[in-house]
């Protein structure tokens, strides 16, 4: 079960800094790495999260993933194309999907994924959007036909995390907001009460 608020980190530098905080979940997103790079990232943030009892998702790289033995993969739709489902299953990862349209909304539920991922909800400053933002209305029109966890991202920060919330999320997923924060470890401790009085709502 993903908390409700989970960040984003580029490498292991970042986990070590932010899940001893009380972060329960955790996405690595590593780009523009060579293999033994990769591999190196993942296995050290998945032994911090072991360590502290956060899950982790790992974003794009299934097959390190499943040689490591994570627990979760998260697939962009490029990714989706060109992945072994069969070999994810059988590994006994669990999935979750980028969607942005209701094309790919119908190429996600295909995959039978443990969540689906939505986004940009609002303007994000983090990269060029390819995609408008989604908007609240999006998010109950997506949870609406779909029966896994849905996660919402794109230009969430704690202000605005409560109405994403309410509009159907059950998690919303956070970069920005904490990464270029001037005192990330106190956004993340924020971030962390507000995941914990949203637990118990």
């Amino acid at each position: 079960m993903l908390d409700p608020f989970y960040p984003i980190v580029p490498d292991a530098i970042w986990a070590k800094r932010i899940v001893p905080l009380g972060v329960r979940t955790l996405q690595l997103r590593v780009k523009e790495a060579s293999g033994d790079r990769i591999r190196a990232e993942i296995a050290e943030t998945m032994a911090i999260c072991a360590v502290h009892g956060c899950a982790l998702i790992v974003n794009d790289y299934w097959r390190d993933a499943i040689a490591l033995g994570a627990t979760y993969v998260h697939l962009g739709q490029e990714d989706l194309a060109e992945a072994d489902l069969g070999a994810i299953r059988k590994a006994g990862l669990r999935l979750g999907i980028s969607t942005h349209t209701h094309d790919e909304l119908a190429i996600a539920l295909e995959a039978q994924p443990d969540y689906i991922a939505l986004g940009p909800i609002y303007e994000t400053k983090l990269k060029a959007l390819v995609y408008p933002p989604q908007g609240l209305d999006r998010i109950g029109e997506w949870k609406r036909v779909i029966s896994c966890p849905l996660i919402a991202i794109g230009g969430i920060t704690i202000e605005r995390a409560p109405g994403v919330i309410a509009a159907g999320a059950d998690t919303v997923s956070v970069i920005t907001d904490f990464i270029t924060h001037p005192d990330p470890e106190r956004r993340i401790g924020e971030w962390v009460r507000w995941a914990k009085t949203a637990r118990l709502a």
